[in-house]
């Protein structure tokens, strides 16, 4: 029987169109009976190895190629004339055509990228050797050749390419409906072929797996250009047949050209590629003295202990060299001394670092000064990193400073070489909630839709739209059939790969040539100088035999270098980290009182909570309480801490597990302790033990059998009975999958107790750091002044005058300041406000707006940042703030006009007298306004996402506090009311989001502002009803129950009204005269009361209206739950400059909102929006 090689596939990693999934890919193949199949990836190679391993499991020859893109005529030329290459489809037909390719696609990424990643005919010419070249689709050079009808061209390319590859040269034949030119191609192809004896090739451009994913394939294209399937101008394949067809297909298709699908065969004989997956390409230290590496290492650790250990304790001396012999036989030496190269130098740099994970374990890595982490002190186990019966690369994950990580890699790339060091490439896949949304938003239906599905599907990690199939209310939306649509949709593209990105810690350094062993490309972090990406991924990176590390960048680590910075300069003296007590009172007395905001890994509401109750008293302590703060070991938290103050009392397994578990009250909470238990119960070597661990991690039915048989007969050969034996096993079981590597806890429980020490010795200096590691976060600022509004310290609101770049230490009569960091304001860069703080300390303060405006130049200010500057209250002691940005246009050009003068070297009659009698300037007349406070913090809320003027709302909510104690006005009261029964709450309404449950119930989630911070109300759908009539006022009077959930507080919503401020004591009026306000921006008072009916205003009096007033009966319009919401949306979409007010009726009471965000334009368009809503009768005109 005919068979047939699909030689042009194009899989999910051609970003753009492609859709294939690998697997799916191969097995098609497979079951089409088909010996081989190419990948062909446009400008890529990010498959090949997932690719071939695939094509390894289905017993299909795997064919690693690519579909390159040529210059037009030199890679690294980058004019208009490159903005379209040449197409060419390359494959590589043995071990050596497999590595020029890669060195091609790193060129045409590194060097040759200008739109695409572009190689050259001189690129092709280099690395020609094992590449078998097709002529490519109807983008090749030969194509375009032949339909602008250059036959000099035409027969100089194909000339050429004979010419450098010989018989590894095929012209590639394809059709498919709609692509221009294409049968014209195909003929002079078959012209050429006969005149020149070169070889046919049959070929299909395959994008998808099967036909009818052709339409999953459209939607998919339509995701990746931003259109719709709708777009009459969309890009998009108009044949259906860009699939894997069968070899029957092919050639019923192709039968009169059988020499061009045998060639298929030929090519896929041709072929023959193994990637050695046993390799070990780890990097090469290079030793002084010609000193072995193993050599090299043990001194280097002898050394280190020495220094590190003041006697030679015999069993120290054992574990050290136990850790080096298994580091001998497991020939990792070189990689443990690039380590320490590294280390030596963030060392000598004075950059904080860390080591994550099982590393911290290792006594010679903490003798080599990579890790601070003692494990003996820590009692960690060795074999949980490295061991001889689990021959796997070792994993030293290292953090440094995150603004210093860069630094470490250039001297990475300095040390090794820019050719022997890389960054990783990781991919972002299409997960179900953004399939479902996306697809609805490409099949132009209504957002509602794909929100609607989306909201069911539960967010756990690994959900998928399979899952919640499952679930009665998403399969009830099944009967309509734009949901099934989305849904069947979004099941095909579920998973699939959408983009690229640099993996944020991974790293590899190897011995030889990188491109030897992968390709790479320009980084995608957009850092300066950053190294290469690989593009392979994590896991083709440990295939292929190359070293993984990881570099991450942890801001904590940044936040308390510039602590002891801020230290040292306070005190003139150096300050050791590592030299703090690690028994500090205050610290644990900070911790006991669940003050952890700031605090690594402590923060959270829930941690906040569990560190209160348990009161640590040791780095013990903090370490398994990480190790436990995860799902699953979770339900032990109150136990450990019970069992710790001896409200419970401790249960031991078996008395010879006690050693093991006392440290942990008997509960096992660290991979360490079943590594422990398995030696001592079952017999097994730790090593041995270590691939128990990971076995029972797998959960693999046939593994766990033959290994709880192992644990059962050792149990029972070192005298423990059958029964205890299965009961241990059974109970180190579960644990084994989610219980934490001690090393990782330790490591980060030191930085937890770090910062902790920080906060609680050097308070100031701690927040001054925090703040500035969130310079560019306007949300965390606000939260960490908050946090510190609640310390005895003081922050000051911005001043030009005091404040500087960063958040700064002050000093004044009251003690320690912080002085705002200015380039945290919105719209406002530290670039150009570092030469205005630099004039200012040049000078002297800036004296008057006058002397601000002769004194800085033009360059360094622009509309936006002088605004952001008003908006503060940085100027405040120029005027008022309101006649201050009223005046901004005139400052600007007062600037501008000084800044000319001075920049011109011209003289003025002033000048005659000297420095005595300086140049006049223009005074800038500010207007004397009043700004109302409400204006200024709706300012500051703006561009500092906080507010330093007191709101008004927040005096009168504490003053009704003092009227009625039962009325919760902040957070802190929260704290010592009953949270099992109602409770009424006074607060500002800040925003609302509907959302829908899992199950498909809608409900809202309202953020209420106290005095204190903010509180979410949650809104049930039985309640969603009731709450337009005050969801949309400025302040609200609500009841509920507080509901605590891992130590975060919300409000569980039974009832509420519109409230508004009475002078009276008596709160129980809700309902005034007076009008409350329902954004930031302050009402226009002292309204007239006349109304004129809309049906009196006729056409030519519509523009004449000056404000519109909207009645609304709640009774009367009970019946619309979302009224509120279609009013603001019919007033949103028809803005204007008329004032709109809303008068809200309730029993014999009204209260009237003012909209001032919401101006309309009066015309019929609106007034016909207006009617089919509430009705003309209840729509006035005031004129």
């Amino acid at each position: 029987m005919n068979s047939f090689v699909h030689l042009h596939n194009h899989s999910e990693y051609s970003l753009l169109d492609g859709m294939s999934n690998l697997e799916k890919m191969v097995a098609r193949v497979k079951a089409n009976n088909q010996p081989a199949i190419a990948i062909t990836d446009h400008g890529n190679m990010y498959g090949a190895v997932e690719f071939y391993k695939y094509s390894k499991k289905y017993d299909i020859k795997p064919i690693i190629g690519l579909e390159a893109y040529c210059a037009i005529e030199d890679s690294l030329k980058k004019n208009n004339e490159e903005k379209s290459p040449y197409h060419l489809t390359l494959l590589s037909e043995n071990e050596t055509g497999y590595q020029n390719l890669m060195k091609m696609v790193t060129h045409s990424n590194l060097n040759g990228f200008y739109y695409k990643p572009r190689i050259d005919k001189k690129i092709l010419e280099k690395y020609n050797e094992g590449i078998i070249v097709l002529s490519g689709c109807p983008s090749s050079e030969l194509s375009r050749s032949i339909v602008s009808n250059d036959q000099e061209k035409i027969k100089n390319t194909y000339g050429w390419f004979s010419d450098v590859f010989k018989d590894r040269f095929y012209l590639e034949i394809m059709d498919h409906i709609g692509v221009p030119n294409q049968k014209l191609i195909n003929q002079q192809l078959l012209e050429i072929s006969k005149n020149n004896n070169l070889p046919l090739v049959i070929t299909n451009d395959n994008h998808y797996v099967e036909k009818h994913d052709h339409a999953a394939h459209e939607l998919l294209m339509c995701l990746q250009t931003n259109s719709n399937i709708n777009d009459p101008n969309r890009f998009k394949f108009d044949d259906d047949n860009y699939y894997i067809k069968s070899s029957e297909e092919m050639w019923e298709e192709w039968k009169e050209l059988p020499s061009g699908l045998n060639n298929t065969l030929e090519i896929s004989e041709r072929c023959n590629i193994k990637i050695d997956f046993s390799k070990a390409l780890l990097p090469k230290y290079d030793c002084p003295d010609n000193k072995s590496s193993m050599e090299y290492l043990r001194e280097l650790s002898y050394k280190g202990f020495s220094k590190r250990f003041n006697e030679n304790d015999p069993e120290l001396i054992e574990r050290l060299d136990y850790e080096l012999e298994v580091i001998e036989k497991s020939n990792f030496p070189d990689y443990f001394l690039v380590c320490w190269d590294i280390f030596n130098f963030v060392n000598s740099k004075n950059i904080l670092s860390a080591v994550r994970g099982s590393a911290a374990a290792s006594l010679v890595l903490y003798c080599l000064e990579v890790t601070k982490i003692n494990p003996m002190e820590h009692n960690l186990v060795f074999e949980r990193f490295l061991n001889l019966e689990r021959r796997e690369m070792p994993d030293i994950d290292m953090d440094f400073e995150d603004d210093k990580r860069n630094e470490v890699m250039k001297y990475c790339v300095e040390r090794y070489g820019k050719d022997h060091i890389a960054q990783i490439i990781t991919f972002g896949t299409m997960g179900a909630k953004a399939a479902v949304r996306d697809v609805t938003r490409v099949l132009d239906l209504p957002i509602s839709v794909g929100d609607k599905l989306a909201g069911i599907i539960p967010t756990k990690v690994g959900t998928k739209i399979k899952h919640a199939l499952e679930i009665d209310e998403f399969k009830d939306l099944m009967n309509d059939p734009d949901n099934r649509k989305v849904v069947d949709f979004a099941q095909k593209l579920e998973g699939t790969v959408r983009h690229a990105s640099t993996h944020a810690a991974g790293v590899i350094i190897s011995q030889d040539d990188l491109t030897n062993d992968v390709p790479l490309q320009i980084s995608t972090s957009g850092e300066e100088n950053a190294p290469p990406t690989t593009q392979y991924a994590m896991a083709a990176i440990a295939d292929v035999g190359l070293l993984k590390m990881d570099f991450l960048g942890l801001t904590n680590l940044s936040i308390i270098s510039k602590t002891i910075e801020l230290i040292e300069k306070r005190t003139e003296k150096e300050f050791n980290i590592y030299e703090i007590s690690k028994n500090d009172e205050q610290t644990f007395e900070l911790l006991s009182k669940g003050d952890t905001f700031g605090v690594f890994q402590l923060e959270s509401a829930g941690m906040r909570k569990y560190i209160k109750d348990l009161k640590p008293s040791s780095i013990s302590d903090i370490a398994a309480m990480i190790a436990l703060y995860r799902p699953g070991p979770m339900e032990h938290i109150d136990r450990f801490i019970r069992s710790k103050y001896g409200k419970e009392k401790i249960k031991y397994p078996h008395d010879a597990l006690k050693d093991i578990l006392s440290e942990t009250y008997g509960i096992i909470v660290y991979q360490d302790q079943v590594l422990k238990i398995a030696q001592a119960f079952g017999g097994y070597t730790l090593g041995e033990a270590d691939i128990l661990r990971k076995a029972m991690g797998k959960k693999i039915k046939e593994v766990m059998q033959a290994e709880k048989d192992r644990f059962i007969s050792g149990s029972l050969e070192k005298g423990f009975d059958e029964k205890t034996s299965n009961e241990v096993f059974e109970l180190i079981e579960p644990f084994a999958g989610y219980a934490f590597n001690k090393a990782h806890s330790v490591s980060y429980a030191m930085i937890a107790y770090w910062t902790a020490y920080f906060k609680a010795n050097y308070k100031i200096e701690y927040f001054t750091a925090l703040l500035n590691s969130s310079i560019n976060n306007t949300e965390k600022i606000s939260v960490s002044v908050t946090e510190i509004r609640k310390t005895d310290l003081e922050i000051l609101k911005p001043n030009i005058n005091n404040s500087n770049v960063f958040f700064s230490i002050l000093s004044s009569d009251k003690g320690k300041l912080v002085g705002y960091g200015l380039s945290s304001l919105k719209n406002v860069s530290s670039v150009s406000l570092s030469k205005i703080i630099e004039e200012r300390e040049k000078s002297g303060p800036f004296e008057s707006l006058g002397d601000f405006c002769k004194r800085i130049d033009s360059s360094w200010i622009n509309k936006k940042i002088l605004e952001s500057l008003i908006k503060s209250g940085s100027f405040d002691e120029f005027g008022d703030r309101g006649g201050l940005l009223d005046s901004v246009e005139r400052i600007l050009i007062q600037i501008n006009s000084l800044t000319r003068l001075r920049n011109s070297n011209q003289s003025t009659m002033f000048d005659l007298f000297g420095e005595e009698v300086e140049t006049p300037v223009n005074v800038i007349e500010v207007a004397e306004t009043a700004t109302q406070d409400n204006e200024k913090m709706h300012w500051e809320q703006e561009v500092m996402g906080i507010s330093f003027t007191e709101n008004p709302n927040h005096k009168k909510m504490l003053r009704l506090k003092q009227m009625n104690e039962e009325i919760i006005v902040s957070l802190q009261q929260i704290e010592s009311v009953d949270i099992n029964k109602p409770q009424t709450f006074i607060a500002e309404i800040k925003s609302y989001e509907k959302r829908v449950s899992r199950k498909g119930a809608e409900f809202m989630i309202v953020k209420l502002e106290l005095t204190d911070g903010p509180i979410d109300l949650m809104v049930w759908q039985n309640k969603i009803s009731e709450v337009d009539i005050w969801l949309h006022s400025p302040i609200a009077k609500i009841k509920g129950k507080i509901n605590n959930r891992n130590g975060e507080n919300s409000l569980w919503y039974d009832s509420g009204e519109i409230f508004s401020f009475d002078e009276q004591s008596d709160i129980s009026n809700t309902f005034t005269n007076k009008t409350p306000i329902i954004t930031k921006e302050e009402y226009k008072p002292n309204m007239k009361n006349e109304k004129t009916p809309i049906e009196e205003i006729t056409d030519e009096k519509i523009n004449q209206v000056k404000e519109v007033i909207i009645t609304v009966n709640s009774e009367e319009h009970s019946s619309n739950k979302h009224i509120m919401d279609d009013l603001t949306r019919i007033l949103l979409d028809n803005e204007g400059n008329v004032p709109v007010s809303i008068v809200v009726k309730s029993n014999s009471e009204k209260v009237k909102l003012n909209l001032p965000f919401a101006n309309v334009n009066t015309s019929k368009s609106l007034e016909e929006k207006l009617d089919n809503i509430i009705g003309l009768q209840n729509v006035f005109y005031k004129q």
